[in-house]
């Protein structure tokens, strides 16, 4: 077959050769259940491998018997009424076994990640209302942590083969919710999105025509039990594909790409933090001659991640991003090649798939033009169900199409802008847009300038919150092994990309950066920022008046060691801080310093000298400093008598 070009809709430059032999998946197809779509394609391709996990593997015949035992033991445990059951497994063939059980047996299926902690596991439970864990031996100890009650625990590990294995032919209706999945939301609690069996089908409708899926690909599964691992699976299995699990907690990303080359992967799908990881540890060396496709989404992707991509992998290799959240599936596509150019070093996240409208929203709700910033809102009927057991947030958030029809509209909480061809373009979180010295701030952008420098292997920037009064930027960066590079020569070359107001007040080099579940970054696992290195050198106080002056920035700043060449603007001081700061100096040494001296002084040694020079005899200003040092655990009323009582001894009034 000769070379197809892509739909308009993802990206007329580029073309992609379709796979032979490529089976487009007809919108008929999506009328009707997960599991029967399942079974059809079993049916087809019961020979072929559909999962390889380590040393297990599982034909498709073999799947879906497997599935048919597991899936009458729950069917067995319906009762009266028909509650969701929850999944309980790490990465792996277990994980696949048991969701496509639970869709066989038409239950509702809500999986727990095995690695959160026991608190949230039990909030899953209790929110999704599920009466039963399925779960195997390895995970059964901590599946009774959180039910409390062995009677509600199913363990497929038990099966035999007394069991029927018979496709239970259940009529289930493909607008039926068939999961739960639970994110982290704004607030730190879960919620709990719902997806329909129709909805999910669609959506690989749409991935597969898009992606050309064919039996032959051989998938990646880098994701833990949630809804990437959901999708990836599917993606896989509805099409007489192979999926290939692996768990990224405990092999770690050191072998991921010699992984993808034994197992032969086609589709590397993953977020762009793994991707990064595992290609920034190459050598150069390294061949991919099977792969086809790498699946980016989830976290921004930057121009230096095509780059990347294309040092590395072959000319018929495809980089493709994304948006796709829980509450939208995968609404756009932007497919490169080795041809590909960005402007403004960001990759778009592409056009909208078929059913999709993107528009781009102000601060009142209302759409705005070509090249403007505001918020991504997804238009679509095939939309998440919207959040279990939350009619009201489902309603702030789904809105109707004024318009009518069944379409609704999603407010993403993200940023972004269309271009004049309609190519969206993310920017980043709402939530990631920070505020620092009165400037609005995207973390993204800080993030991008960090992985532009040589050496930096990764990179990640968090707001830093120490009290309602202080707000820092904070980089982890992890160098490249024997680089030798510093924090001090990060931020000489972050000076010459940045304005002094997007400049991290920290810098920490780190070994390595912690993922979540799902394989992006946990910025929650990252250390507490200490001192804040921007200096190339950092320079003790020699004086009493440095030393109080150092003390007071500390104290204003939530740090530790200030530093006598420390740059009040570099170490994240804003103009609350500098006003706290030239109240105490003005007050402690009688002084009517403006808020500028900061400006023109802007180092504790600076700012001592100009002290200095305002006393009108000599060694004055070395005594209060050496009486407020002697007083520093004093309440502040206190020291401010001490200071009245010393001016008062000196004559000063």
């Amino acid at each position: 077959m000769g070379q197809s070009k892509v739909p308009n809709s993802l990206g007329p430059a580029v073309k992609i050769a379709p796979k032979n032999p490529f089976i487009e998946f007809k919108k008929a197809d999506t009328h009707q259940s997960i599991a029967a779509r399942f079974e059809q394609v079993a049916g087809r391709y019961g020979a072929r491998l559909a999962v390889k996990a380590g040393d297990e593997q599982l034909t498709y015949e073999a799947l879906n018997r497997i599935g048919n035992r597991i899936a009458r033991a729950i069917f067995a445990r319906k009762g009266d009424h028909d509650p969701p059951i929850a999944l309980l497994f790490k990465q792996g063939a277990s994980m696949i076994k048991g969701s496509l059980a639970a869709l066989k047996a038409g239950r509702i299926y809500a999986p727990i990640d095995y690695s959160v902690p026991l608190h949230r596991a039990r909030t899953i439970l209790q929110d999704s209302q599920a009466d039963l864990i399925v779960t195997d031996r390895e995970n059964f100890s901590f599946a009774l942590e959180i039910i409390q009650a062995p009677e509600k625990i199913l363990t497929i590990d038990d099966f035999n083969g007394d069991c029927s294995d018979r496709n239970l032919e259940l009529s289930i209706a493909p607008d039926r919710p068939a999961f739960i999945h639970y994110t982290s939301g704004s607030t730190g609690e879960p919620k709990g999105v719902v997806g329909s069996h129709r909805n999910e089908l669609v959506s690989i409708m749409l991935k597969t025509n898009a992606l050309h899926v064919v039996p032959d690909d051989r998938i990646s599964l880098l994701r833990s039990n949630n809804v990437g691992a959901t999708s990836d699976t599917l993606l896989a299995l509805l099409n007489g594909a192979a999926v290939f699990p692996v768990e990224l907690k405990e092999e770690g990303l050191a072998q991921l790409a010699r992984w993808l080359i034994e197992q032969e992967i086609t589709i590397f799908t993953c977020v762009a933090s793994v991707y990064r990881h595992c290609v920034r540890g190459l050598r150069g060396e390294e061949r991919f001659p099977k792969l086809r496709l790498i699946h980016l989404g989830g976290e921004p992707v930057f121009e230096s991640d095509l780059e990347l991509y294309k040092r590395y992998f072959d000319d018929d290799c495809f980089l493709v991003s994304r948006l796709g959240i829980s509450e939208t599936k995968t609404a756009t596509y932007y497919f490169m090649n080795k041809s590909t150019r960005v402007n403004d070093g960001v990759v778009p996240v592409g056009y909208p798939l078929d059913g999709y409208e993107i528009q781009i929203l102000d601060e009142n709700g209302e759409r705005i033009g070509v090249d403007m910033i505001g918020e991504i809102a997804v238009k679509s009927e095939y939309l998440a169900d919207g959040y279990w057991r939350q009619p009201e947030l489902t309603r702030a958030k789904f809105l109707p199409d004024p318009q009518g029809g069944n379409a609704r509209i999603y407010h993403t909480g993200d940023l972004g802008y269309l271009t004049a061809d309609g190519c969206l373009v993310h920017v980043g979180r709402k939530d990631g847009q920070v505020k620092n010295r009165g400037y609005r701030v995207e973390i993204s952008e800080i993030e991008k300038a960090l992985l532009d420098i040589p050496d930096v292997l990764h990179a990640a920037v968090i707001r830093w919150e120490n009290g309602p009064e202080r707000k820092l930027l904070a980089a982890y960066v992890v160098p490249r092994e024997g680089s030798g590079l510093s924090s001090g020569e990060i931020s000489s070359r972050l000076r010459e990309r940045l304005p002094s107001y997007m400049l991290p007040a920290s810098i920490a080099m780190i070994d390595r950066l912690s993922l979540t579940a799902s394989g992006k970054l946990d910025r929650r696992s990252l250390p507490i920022p200490q001192r804040m290195p921007i200096t190339a050198e950092y320079r003790a106080p020699s004086t009493a008046v440095e030393l109080m002056l150092a003390t007071l920035w500390s104290e204003v700043l939530f740090l530790a060691d200030v530093g006598v060449g420390d740059d009040f603007s570099e170490l994240g001081g804003d103009s609350i801080a500098g006003a706290r700061i030239v109240a105490r100096v003005n007050e402690a040494f009688s002084l009517r310093c403006p808020l500028k001296i900061l400006h023109d002084a802007p180092t504790v040694a600076k700012t001592a000298q100009f002290v200095i020079e305002q006393e009108s005899d000599p060694g004055q200003s070395e005594e209060i400093a050496t009486l407020f040092l002697q007083v520093q655990n004093m309440t502040r009323e206190e020291l401010g008598r001490a200071l009245v009582d010393e001016r008062s001894r000196r004559g000063d009034g």
